[in-house]
Protein backbone atom coordinates (compact mmCIF):
# COMPACT_ATOMS: atom_id res chain seq x y z
CA UNK A 1 0.00 0.00 0.00
CA UNK A 2 1.27 3.36 -0.92
CA UNK A 3 2.01 5.47 2.13
CA UNK A 4 1.43 9.19 2.32
CA UNK A 5 4.71 11.00 2.78
CA UNK A 6 5.91 14.59 2.56
CA UNK A 7 7.97 15.29 -0.52
CA UNK A 8 11.58 15.42 0.68
CA UNK A 9 12.38 18.54 -1.28
CA UNK A 10 9.29 20.45 -0.18
CA UNK A 11 8.15 22.31 -3.26
CA UNK A 12 9.65 21.73 -6.68
CA UNK A 13 12.36 24.10 -7.85
CA UNK A 14 10.91 27.41 -8.91
CA UNK A 15 11.22 28.69 -12.42
CA UNK A 16 11.78 32.45 -12.16
CA UNK A 17 8.90 34.35 -13.73
CA UNK A 18 9.42 37.80 -12.28
CA UNK A 19 7.84 39.43 -15.29
CA UNK A 20 4.51 37.84 -14.53
CA UNK A 21 2.51 39.72 -11.95
CA UNK A 22 -1.02 39.29 -13.23
CA UNK A 23 -2.40 38.49 -9.80
CA UNK A 24 -1.92 42.10 -8.66
CA UNK A 25 -4.19 43.30 -11.47
CA UNK A 26 -7.05 41.10 -10.35
CA UNK A 27 -10.53 42.56 -10.00
CA UNK A 28 -13.61 40.80 -8.61
CA UNK A 29 -15.93 39.83 -11.43
CA UNK A 30 -19.56 40.95 -11.43
CA UNK A 31 -21.17 37.54 -11.69
CA UNK A 32 -24.68 36.74 -10.56
CA UNK A 33 -25.32 35.52 -7.03
CA UNK A 34 -25.25 31.76 -6.62
CA UNK A 35 -27.88 30.23 -4.37
CA UNK A 36 -26.41 27.96 -1.66
CA UNK A 37 -26.96 24.33 -2.56
CA UNK A 38 -29.57 22.49 -0.56
CA UNK A 39 -28.08 20.47 2.27
CA UNK A 40 -25.22 22.86 2.93
CA UNK A 41 -25.02 24.02 6.52
CA UNK A 42 -23.76 27.46 7.51
CA UNK A 43 -19.99 27.44 7.91
CA UNK A 44 -18.06 30.15 9.71
CA UNK A 45 -15.15 29.53 7.36
CA UNK A 46 -17.27 29.93 4.22
CA UNK A 47 -17.42 33.71 4.30
CA UNK A 48 -16.67 35.94 1.33
CA UNK A 49 -18.24 37.99 -1.39
CA UNK A 50 -21.51 36.30 -2.30
CA UNK A 51 -21.12 37.57 -5.88
CA UNK A 52 -18.02 35.46 -6.38
CA UNK A 53 -18.23 31.93 -7.77
CA UNK A 54 -17.93 29.60 -4.78
CA UNK A 55 -15.48 26.75 -5.23
CA UNK A 56 -14.91 23.70 -3.05
CA UNK A 57 -11.45 22.86 -1.73
CA UNK A 58 -11.16 20.11 -4.34
CA UNK A 59 -12.00 22.51 -7.15
CA UNK A 60 -9.53 25.11 -5.89
CA UNK A 61 -6.68 22.60 -5.71
CA UNK A 62 -7.49 21.24 -9.16
CA UNK A 63 -7.70 24.77 -10.60
CA UNK A 64 -4.24 25.57 -9.21
CA UNK A 65 -2.89 22.43 -10.85
CA UNK A 66 -4.49 22.86 -14.28
CA UNK A 67 -2.46 24.32 -17.13
CA UNK A 68 -4.42 27.34 -18.37
CA UNK A 69 -4.21 26.74 -22.13
CA UNK A 70 -3.73 22.98 -22.22
CA UNK A 71 -6.54 22.26 -19.76
CA UNK A 72 -5.00 19.32 -17.90
CA UNK A 73 -2.74 18.71 -14.92
CA UNK A 74 0.92 17.72 -15.26
CA UNK A 75 1.40 14.08 -16.28
CA UNK A 76 4.25 13.93 -13.73
CA UNK A 77 2.10 14.93 -10.77
CA UNK A 78 1.53 11.76 -8.74
CA UNK A 79 0.41 13.61 -5.59
CA UNK A 80 -2.80 15.33 -6.63
CA UNK A 81 -4.97 12.20 -6.50
CA UNK A 82 -4.48 11.60 -2.77
CA UNK A 83 -4.47 15.37 -2.17
CA UNK A 84 -7.96 15.69 -3.63
CA UNK A 85 -9.22 12.93 -1.32
CA UNK A 86 -7.80 14.83 1.63
CA UNK A 87 -9.68 17.89 0.38
CA UNK A 88 -12.92 15.92 0.45
CA UNK A 89 -12.47 14.88 4.07
CA UNK A 90 -11.74 18.43 5.20
CA UNK A 91 -14.58 19.87 3.11
CA UNK A 92 -17.00 17.44 4.76
CA UNK A 93 -15.62 18.29 8.19
CA UNK A 94 -15.97 22.05 7.61
CA UNK A 95 -19.55 21.48 6.49
CA UNK A 96 -20.34 19.65 9.73
CA UNK A 97 -20.66 16.16 8.20
CA UNK A 98 -17.57 14.42 9.64
CA UNK A 99 -15.57 14.47 12.85
CA UNK A 100 -12.99 12.34 14.64
CA UNK A 101 -14.10 9.93 17.33
CA UNK A 102 -13.75 11.09 20.94
CA UNK A 103 -10.33 10.69 22.53
CA UNK A 104 -11.44 8.72 25.57
CA UNK A 105 -9.51 8.55 28.82
CA UNK A 106 -6.32 7.45 27.06
CA UNK A 107 -5.83 10.07 24.40
CA UNK A 108 -5.17 8.55 20.97
CA UNK A 109 -3.07 10.21 18.31
CA UNK A 110 -4.85 11.90 15.41
CA UNK A 111 -3.93 9.15 12.97
CA UNK A 112 -5.23 6.42 15.29
CA UNK A 113 -8.67 7.92 15.73
CA UNK A 114 -11.55 6.87 13.50
CA UNK A 115 -13.60 9.14 11.24
CA UNK A 116 -17.22 9.37 12.35
CA UNK A 117 -20.23 10.56 10.35
CA UNK A 118 -21.73 13.47 12.27
CA UNK A 119 -24.53 14.18 9.79
CA UNK A 120 -25.58 12.42 6.58
CA UNK A 121 -27.51 15.41 5.21
CA UNK A 122 -26.77 15.80 1.48
CA UNK A 123 -24.22 18.46 0.61
CA UNK A 124 -25.47 19.08 -2.92
CA UNK A 125 -22.10 17.96 -4.32
CA UNK A 126 -22.13 14.49 -5.92
CA UNK A 127 -18.52 13.64 -5.07
CA UNK A 128 -18.84 14.76 -1.45
CA UNK A 129 -22.10 12.86 -1.02
CA UNK A 130 -20.53 9.72 -2.51
CA UNK A 131 -17.59 9.91 -0.09
CA UNK A 132 -19.93 10.67 2.82
CA UNK A 133 -22.06 7.60 2.04
CA UNK A 134 -18.99 5.35 2.03
CA UNK A 135 -17.87 6.69 5.41
CA UNK A 136 -21.36 6.47 6.94
CA UNK A 137 -21.97 2.89 5.78
CA UNK A 138 -18.57 1.49 6.82
CA UNK A 139 -18.37 -0.45 10.07
CA UNK A 140 -16.09 -0.54 11.90
CA UNK A 141 -14.98 3.03 11.06
CA UNK A 142 -11.65 3.76 9.38
CA UNK A 143 -8.92 6.32 10.14
CA UNK A 144 -8.19 9.45 8.09
CA UNK A 145 -5.15 7.89 6.43
CA UNK A 146 -7.11 4.75 5.56
CA UNK A 147 -9.88 6.81 3.96
CA UNK A 148 -7.45 8.81 1.84
CA UNK A 149 -5.99 5.54 0.56
CA UNK A 150 -9.34 3.78 0.10
CA UNK A 151 -10.96 6.69 -1.76
CA UNK A 152 -7.85 6.84 -3.98
CA UNK A 153 -8.00 3.09 -4.71
CA UNK A 154 -4.64 2.51 -3.03
CA UNK A 155 -5.43 -0.81 -1.35
CA UNK A 156 -4.37 -4.40 -1.82
CA UNK A 157 -7.67 -5.66 -0.41
CA UNK A 158 -9.97 -6.51 -3.35
CA UNK A 159 -12.99 -6.33 -1.02
CA UNK A 160 -12.32 -2.61 -0.49
CA UNK A 161 -11.78 -1.55 -4.10
CA UNK A 162 -15.40 -0.40 -4.32
CA UNK A 163 -14.50 2.56 -2.08
CA UNK A 164 -12.43 4.13 -4.85
CA UNK A 165 -13.90 7.34 -6.25
CA UNK A 166 -13.36 7.19 -10.00
CA UNK A 167 -12.68 9.94 -12.55
CA UNK A 168 -12.40 12.54 -9.78
CA UNK A 169 -10.36 15.07 -11.77
CA UNK A 170 -12.68 14.85 -14.77
CA UNK A 171 -15.79 15.22 -12.58
CA UNK A 172 -14.30 18.22 -10.77
CA UNK A 173 -13.36 19.79 -14.11
CA UNK A 174 -16.95 19.38 -15.30
CA UNK A 175 -18.12 21.14 -12.13
CA UNK A 176 -15.82 24.03 -13.01
CA UNK A 177 -17.20 24.04 -16.56
CA UNK A 178 -20.72 24.36 -15.12
CA UNK A 179 -19.54 27.27 -12.96
CA UNK A 180 -18.12 29.05 -16.01
CA UNK A 181 -14.46 28.70 -14.96
CA UNK A 182 -13.33 26.16 -17.59
CA UNK A 183 -14.47 25.04 -21.02
CA UNK A 184 -14.31 21.63 -22.72
CA UNK A 185 -12.22 20.72 -25.76
CA UNK A 186 -10.83 17.63 -27.45
CA UNK A 187 -7.09 17.37 -28.07
CA UNK A 188 -5.31 14.80 -30.20
CA UNK A 189 -2.23 13.14 -28.68
CA UNK A 190 -1.07 11.09 -31.69
CA UNK A 191 -2.52 7.75 -30.58
CA UNK A 192 -5.60 8.94 -28.75
CA UNK A 193 -7.96 11.85 -28.20
CA UNK A 194 -8.27 13.37 -24.74
CA UNK A 195 -10.91 15.64 -23.28
CA UNK A 196 -9.29 18.76 -21.87
CA UNK A 197 -10.63 21.73 -19.93
CA UNK A 198 -8.80 25.00 -20.74
CA UNK A 199 -9.31 28.04 -18.55
CA UNK A 200 -12.05 30.38 -19.75
CA UNK A 201 -12.51 32.71 -16.73
CA UNK A 202 -9.06 33.99 -15.78
CA UNK A 203 -10.47 36.36 -13.13
CA UNK A 204 -11.52 33.50 -10.87
CA UNK A 205 -8.15 31.76 -11.07
CA UNK A 206 -6.24 35.00 -10.51
CA UNK A 207 -8.42 35.73 -7.51
CA UNK A 208 -7.61 32.28 -6.12
CA UNK A 209 -3.87 32.78 -6.71
CA UNK A 210 -3.98 36.20 -5.10
CA UNK A 211 -5.78 34.78 -2.05
CA UNK A 212 -3.07 32.15 -1.55
CA UNK A 213 -0.27 34.67 -2.06
CA UNK A 214 -1.74 37.20 0.37
CA UNK A 215 -2.22 34.53 3.03
CA UNK A 216 1.55 34.14 3.33
CA UNK A 217 2.55 37.71 2.42
CA UNK A 218 0.43 40.83 3.03
CA UNK A 219 -2.15 39.12 5.26
CA UNK A 220 0.20 36.78 7.13
CA UNK A 221 -0.96 36.40 10.76
CA UNK A 222 1.83 34.15 12.11
CA UNK A 223 -0.73 31.98 13.90
CA UNK A 224 -2.63 29.18 12.08
CA UNK A 225 -5.56 29.50 14.47
CA UNK A 226 -6.13 33.11 13.43
CA UNK A 227 -6.17 32.08 9.79
CA UNK A 228 -9.43 31.09 8.11
CA UNK A 229 -9.67 27.29 8.35
CA UNK A 230 -10.57 26.81 4.70
CA UNK A 231 -7.63 28.94 3.57
CA UNK A 232 -5.25 27.13 5.94
CA UNK A 233 -6.44 23.78 4.55
CA UNK A 234 -5.99 25.05 0.99
CA UNK A 235 -2.32 25.92 1.62
CA UNK A 236 -1.58 22.54 3.21
CA UNK A 237 -3.40 20.51 0.57
CA UNK A 238 -2.09 22.54 -2.38
CA UNK A 239 1.39 21.73 -1.07
CA UNK A 240 0.55 18.04 -0.57
CA UNK A 241 -0.88 17.95 -4.11
CA UNK A 242 2.30 19.59 -5.50
CA UNK A 243 0.43 22.56 -7.00
CA UNK A 244 1.26 25.33 -4.51
CA UNK A 245 4.27 26.29 -6.62
CA UNK A 246 1.89 27.39 -9.37
CA UNK A 247 0.43 30.08 -7.12
CA UNK A 248 3.90 31.41 -6.23
CA UNK A 249 5.38 31.37 -9.75
CA UNK A 250 4.39 35.00 -10.59
CA UNK A 251 6.07 36.41 -7.45
CA UNK A 252 9.31 38.37 -7.47
CA UNK A 253 12.29 36.57 -5.99
CA UNK A 254 12.20 38.25 -2.57
CA UNK A 255 8.43 37.72 -2.29
CA UNK A 256 8.84 34.09 -3.30
CA UNK A 257 11.53 33.49 -0.67
CA UNK A 258 9.37 35.05 2.05
CA UNK A 259 6.29 33.07 0.98
CA UNK A 260 8.29 29.84 1.00
CA UNK A 261 9.72 30.61 4.42
CA UNK A 262 6.22 31.04 5.86
CA UNK A 263 4.90 27.91 4.16
CA UNK A 264 7.76 25.98 5.77
CA UNK A 265 6.73 27.43 9.13
CA UNK A 266 3.27 25.96 8.62
CA UNK A 267 4.67 22.60 7.51
CA UNK A 268 6.84 22.41 10.63
CA UNK A 269 3.86 22.74 12.98
CA UNK A 270 3.02 19.74 15.14
CA UNK A 271 -0.53 18.60 14.20
CA UNK A 272 -1.09 16.78 17.51
CA UNK A 273 -0.39 19.90 19.53
CA UNK A 274 -2.28 22.23 17.20
CA UNK A 275 -5.38 20.04 17.30
CA UNK A 276 -5.62 20.45 21.09
CA UNK A 277 -5.91 24.26 20.96
CA UNK A 278 -9.20 26.15 21.19
CA UNK A 279 -11.42 26.72 18.17
CA UNK A 280 -9.74 24.13 16.00
CA UNK A 281 -10.93 21.37 13.68
CA UNK A 282 -9.35 18.06 14.67
CA UNK A 283 -10.09 16.33 11.38
CA UNK A 284 -8.32 19.10 9.47
CA UNK A 285 -5.17 18.54 11.52
CA UNK A 286 -5.52 14.76 11.14
CA UNK A 287 -5.44 15.16 7.35
CA UNK A 288 -2.40 17.42 7.68
CA UNK A 289 -0.73 14.76 9.86
CA UNK A 290 -1.48 12.08 7.25
CA UNK A 291 0.43 14.02 4.59
CA UNK A 292 3.32 15.29 6.71
CA UNK A 293 4.22 12.25 8.80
Amino acid sequence: MTSLTLRSSGLVQRRTEASRNAADKDRPSGQEDHEPRRGDEPDDDDTGDSKETRLTLMEEVLLLGLKDREGYTSFWNDCISSGLRGCMLIELALRGRLQLEACGMRRKGLLARKVICKSDAPTGDVLLDEALKHIKDTQPPETVQSWIELLSGETWNPLKLHYQLRNVRERLAKNLVEKGVLTTEKQNFLLFDMTTHPLTNNNIKQRLIKKVQEAVLDKWVNDPHRMEKRLLALIFLAHSSDVLENAFAPLLDDQYDLAMKRVRQLLELEPEGESMKANTNELLWAVVAAFTK
